[in-house]
This record gives structure tokens, sequence and C-alpha cells, in this order.
């Protein structure tokens, strides 16, 4: 069964007992019971709803995974996974990392005593000479956020596995269809399901995926104790999304290809990171991983001001935090999504005041196209105005 028709009958997507072309909401908080005397296998939303177990089900089948487990947002699925781990206990992490599950490391799980030594995610000999007696999990981005840098997964899981260690990997930007980290080894899988999965902004949400049954109680049990589920409205949705994902991201990957071609032959771009094209130093890991190059990329500019005339002069991608929608978003990561990490960190990371991240979504390629090479070209007049003056 190939990926669209998956999507659409590779999972119970229908309702069972009524036919129904959709999963009915089952908007409750509690079960009425046959007895008291015995169990049954819905008694109270926390613990499980029908609504949210089908989207569970779904996912899981799309991530090629036996089990999953849906969150309130993409940083409740982090949080649960990275919070299964102990005082005492060791991580190693990649350094380009999402903003919030950098803040989560540096300001939460260090008041618990959970270590985190951060490395290049390039180098798979620093990820092994991260390693320390207490070392449990390695916690990867591929492609990560906003630089696009790429880990070698295979490579990164050969090292875990070596060692007894789990591999856990955030697969945000690839989603289930462009990169299976299961079958490449990994033993937890992440998505903001707010992104491409749902697909239309109107949701935030969180997944977490594994084939591994002790993972997966361990996961349902912070489900259940932290109380970060998913509402049943929102799971709704993100089937109703999931249905149309392989249209959506068909297209949106073939502006993202046109588009990086464009930005790195523009004289106003520095430098453009896109795993899809070959001067990207992770082009040849990426394409043996992921099936294609995704439909977001990050690119630099000179500096801030030519980073305020080109947003300024858009007139197509909206700008705003998050990535994934049906709309293209433009992102500035300084004061967006790696706002809460100091500066000099995120100099250190290469986020820099010229640096824009660019969401493609399903608008039409020659009209973004169009819309971005106008808004360079006001960044290359600003500049020779300044010149002249």
């Amino acid at each position: 069964m190939k990926d669209n028709t998956k999507l659409i009958h590779g999972y119970s997507v229908f309702d069972g007992e009524t036919g129904a072309s959709s999963i009915p909401i089952y908007q409750c908080s509690t079960f009425k019971q046959d007895s008291i005397k015995e169990g049954q296998p819905y008694t109270y939303s926390r613990f499980g709803n029908p609504t949210r177990h089908a989207l569970e089900e779904g996912i899981a089948a799309i991530e090629g995974g036996r089990f999953a487990t849906a969150f309130s947002s993409g940083m409740a699925a982090i949080s649960a996974v990275l919070l299964s781990f102990s005082q005492g206990d060791h991580i190693v992490m990649c350094k380009s990392i999402y903003g919030g599950t950098f803040q989560l490391v540096n300001e939460v799980m260090s008041r618990y005593g959970i270590e985190v030594t951060f490395v290049d995610e390039t180098n798979l000999n620093e990820w092994a000479q991260a390693i320390r007696p207490n070392t449990k999990a390695f916690y990867l981005e591929s492609p990560s956020n906003p630089l696009l840098s790429i880990t070698d997964i295979v490579g990164v899981v050969s090292i875990a596995r070596e060692h007894h260690l789990h591999t856990i990997i955030d697969n945000t930007f690839m989603t289930p269809l462009y990169q299976h980290p299961l079958e490449l080894g990994v033993d937890v899988v992440i998505h903001s399901a707010t992104k491409f999965i749902n697909g239309h902004s109107d949701v935030v949400a969180g997944l977490v995926i594994t084939n591994d049954e002790e993972w997966a109680q361990q996961i349902v049990l912070q489900q259940k104790v932290l109380g970060s589920i998913l509402s049943v409205e929102d799971c709704w949705l993100i089937m109703r999304g999931m249905k149309t994902m392989g249209l959506r991201m068909e297209q949106s990957v073939k502006s993202a290809e046109q588009i990086s071609r464009l930005l790195e032959e523009h004289p106003a771009v520095k430098k453009v990171h896109y795993p899809g094209l070959p001067s990207h130093p992770g082009f040849d890991i990426h394409r043996r991983q992921a099936s294609c190059g995704g439909a977001v990329l990050s690119f630099e500019l000179e500096n801030q001001e030519a980073v305020y005339t080109f947003a300024d002069a858009l007139k197509i991608p909206i700008a705003a935090v998050s990535l994934g929608g049906v709309e293209s978003i433009l992102s500035y990561p300084v004061t967006m999504s790696h706002a809460c990490v100091p500066k000099e960190e995120r100099e250190k990371q290469g986020v820099t005041e010229g640096l824009l991240r660019l969401s493609v979504g399903i608008e039409d390629t020659e009209d973004l196209l169009a819309d971005l090479e106008q808004a360079l070209e006001q960044v290359l007049t600003q500049k020779e105005e300044l010149v002249t003056k």
C-alpha cells in the first residue's frame, strides 16, 4: 500500500460501529461502566478515549511502529520522553536543536539531576566520545532546527547499540512520509503534530511512536500522570489533516526544492541550508536516510537590516512562529524559535541575526518564486542606496 492510499485506508479511518466516514468525536470526560466489579477499555478520558486512540493507532501505522501516544503539544511529547530518565542519568544531544528542547534541558531537567552533553551532530566521533558510565541515551534531530544540519542516523544508532544506549529522534521536519527512523533502528520517534501532520495551523499537538513495549508503557504512564493529553477535537482535526498529508507535502517539497536553488544563486543570500541541495554538507547522508529534502529551509542574509527589509517586502508567506501549514511561513529564529536561547549560545549554534527559516506551503510554486525574488531585489536595492550615500 503506497503512502496516499495508506493515509486513507491504512488504519481505522472509518467508524466501525456506524460506518461514518470519519471517527466520531467522543466528547466526554467519563464513561458509563457496565459494572463496578470489572474494568472496561474506556473509563476516563485522561486514561484513554476512542477518538484519541484512533489517532494513536493511525500515526503508529503511518510511522511504521507498534505503539503511539498523543500529547497536547510537541513539547509535551518531548518532555514525556526526556523526563522518563532519572536523577544521575546522562543524555547526549545534538547541539543544533529546537529552542524549546534546549530550554527544557537547561532550565528544567538540570534541576532534576539529569545531565546533558551537546555534541556536533555531524561528527560521529563526538557522539562516541561523549559517552560516560551513566549515559543512557542519544537524542537527535535530523534535519535540525533551524540550520537543517544532518546526523548520520544509522551511524549514531550503531554507536548507541554498541554501548547499550537508547536512541530518540525528533522527526518533525521530515514527517513519517520521507524519513523512517524506526526502520533505521531508532527506539523512539517524536513529532510535533502541530506541523505537517496536521498541516493547517489550527492544532497544537505532539506524538511519540516506538516499537519497544517498555518504552511504550513508560510513555503512556507519563501521558496519564502528567495529564498532557490531546483533546478529542484536536485528535479529530489531525486525523482529517493526515488524509491529505501526502498531497500537501508533494507540493510543498516541489516548491522548496526550486526555492532553495533560487536562493542559492541570488547575490543577496549568503548561505542556504537545505539538505536537498548537493552543496549541503550532509547531502549524501541525508539522501541515504530520507527520500527528499523536505519542505523547510533556512537561509542567511547579510545582517538584521537586510532581514527586516526582506520580511517587510514579502507578500505571500506569513511571518509567524511554527511551520508545516498549508500557508508558507517565514520565521526569524532569533526572536521566535530560539528566543529562549541565550545570544551567546545561539551564535555558537549558528543562529545569527541574518538567519531566516522558511516553511514552504502549498501555494503555486511560480507565485512563491516571484514573491521571494522581488523581496530579495529590495534587499539589493537598499544595499546599493546605502553604498551611494
